[in-house]
């Protein structure tokens, strides 16, 4: 009976130095790395003195330590502190599979950012959608991070939430279904500048806890939520003013431009996703271009994802009245779609160059900050037009046009463009009407186009 007893002590001690209180287990074993594997690069990782240890190398792409294990919904927790210069986060539902870039790792990725910009404890969608959510309207949040000190995260995923903390303050919270379940990886970010090598990042405390979940999550203020989740509107973005004009599964409330219905050919849907069909490569020569025929809108933002074909060229028009009657694409104001490397287009303009670039405003204003994902990947383009006719043009969480509409400084610019032609300002001058309609454009190659929302301003 003792030898029993003993046997059980000894059990329960085995057994609580491996898991801490309420279901929380150490990712590390305080010794080595056991658990763990190197994916893609190989700067130098090591677990000394009850840190993890990564050390930047020159002419390594970026290395990650990866969990052999995979993990779905959880919360982790963990405390890191990065020398200056170097960028770096903690991957989490992420995959390597050999069909996707040759094995590159890729998915969800909490942000350690040591630049001015200060998006620590955003999400990246590391090589695959870029930024998921940015700090830009999150001041609290930017200040949360201490550049010179440890720094603690909390990452709760459970379901199609998402939710980081950094030093309490809430950060992200990201709605999104894209990966149900992945490994945990400790990136060391790839280094182009030979003063950094050598220089470290550390995490210690590092735990995880994947039962009870709902009781555990923390309580506080929200960051604003933000919705990657295709074709569906939140209770939070429903209650600040967001609508669909695109439910995934039909063309309910579009037409063609010019039309009284949607065209026959030329367009179609599927798997959540409205399509102009690949043909000429000609401006509204096939099925044309179609419009959100319900309503006129004169101050919103309007957010929607994109996916263009190689060489591909599209457009995404606001203001549009359809008073003129053109023989190619209906007139708007222009964000462009274009694969800048493949179409001509890039390389042209009237008087502005790069004015014919993805998401600058077409042959008017060329884009900065441009952040593509890829032709083949989804993108997010957003347009904003503020009451007071401010308008911006943002891709991918980065702000690449901005100009105020009506102003005389716009007016030169239609004066040096095509729309400088009479036929452009026929019924007044172009691009300053105070209403219009969303237009998707027809131009001869196949574009693919989801999650289509707009709310007032």
């Amino acid at each position: 009976m003792k030898k029993h007893l003993i046997l059980f002590v000894i059990l329960s001690l085995v057994f609580a130095s491996c898991q801490t209180n309420d279901g929380w287990v150490e990712l590390f074993n305080g010794k080595d790395l056991s658990g763990f594997k190197q994916l893609n690069g190989q700067a130098p990782f090591a677990f000394e003195n009850g840190c993890l240890t990564g050390k930047s190398v020159m002419e390594q792409p970026n290395s990650f330590l990866v969990t052999e294990k995979e993990y779905g919904d959880f919360i982790l927790e963990y405390e890191t502190l990065c020398d200056d210069g170097l960028n770096s986060g903690v991957q989490f539902r992420s995959l390597s599979l050999p069909e996707y870039n040759n094995g590159r790792v890729h998915g969800y990725q909490c942000e350690i950012d040591m630049s001015d910009r200060a998006w620590s404890g955003g999400i990246y969608d590391e090589a695959r959608r870029g930024w998921l959510v940015t700090l830009v309207d999150n001041p609290e949040g930017r200040a949360a991070y201490k550049k010179t000190d440890w720094n603690k995260y909390r990452i709760e995923a459970i379901g199609d939430t998402i939710r980081v903390w950094l030093n309490g303050v809430n950060t992200a919270n990201l709605l999104d279904s894209e990966t149900a379940s992945g490994f945990i990886a400790f990136q060391v970010h790839q280094i182009g500048n030979k003063e950094l090598e050598g220089k470290t990042i550390k995490w210690r405390n590092v735990r995880i806890k994947t039962d009870n979940l709902q009781a555990a999550k923390m309580n506080g203020a929200l960051a604003k939520e933000v919705n990657r989740i295709p074709n569906t509107i939140s209770a939070s973005e429903k209650a600040d003013g967001w609508k669909l004009l695109f439910n995934g599964e039909t063309v309910e409330g579009w037409r063609g431009a010019h039309k009284e219905s949607f065209p026959e050919y030329g367009w179609k849907v599927e798997n959540g996703q409205i399509i102009v069909l690949n043909s000429s490569g000609g401006e509204s020569t096939n099925g044309g271009d179609i419009v959100y025929a319900p309503e006129e809108f004169s101050a919103f933002e309007l957010a929607l994802e994109f996916k263009i074909t190689e060489g591909a060229n599209s457009g995404i028009k606001y203001f549009v009245t359809e008073q003129e009657k053109a023989s190619g694409s209906a007139f708007g104001l222009e964000y462009q779609l274009l694969d800048d490397r493949k179409h001509p287009d890039a390389k042209l303009f009237t008087t502005f160059p790069g004015s014919r670039r993805l998401a600058g405003l077409y042959d008017l204003i060329a884009p900065a900050n441009i952040r593509f994902n890829g032709v083949g990947q989804w993108n997010l383009a957003t347009v904003k037009v503020y009451p007071n006719n401010h308008v911006e043009h943002w891709l991918n969480g980065f702000k690449t046009v901005e100009y105020e509409r009506s102003s005389d400084a716009f007016r030169e610019l239609v004066k040096g463009s095509k729309y400088a032609a009479p036929h452009y300002n026929e019924h007044g001058r172009f691009g300053e009407a105070p209403a219009g309609r969303i237009l998707l454009q027809d131009h001869g190659n196949e574009v693919a186009f989801r999650s289509i929302k707009i709310r007032t301003l």
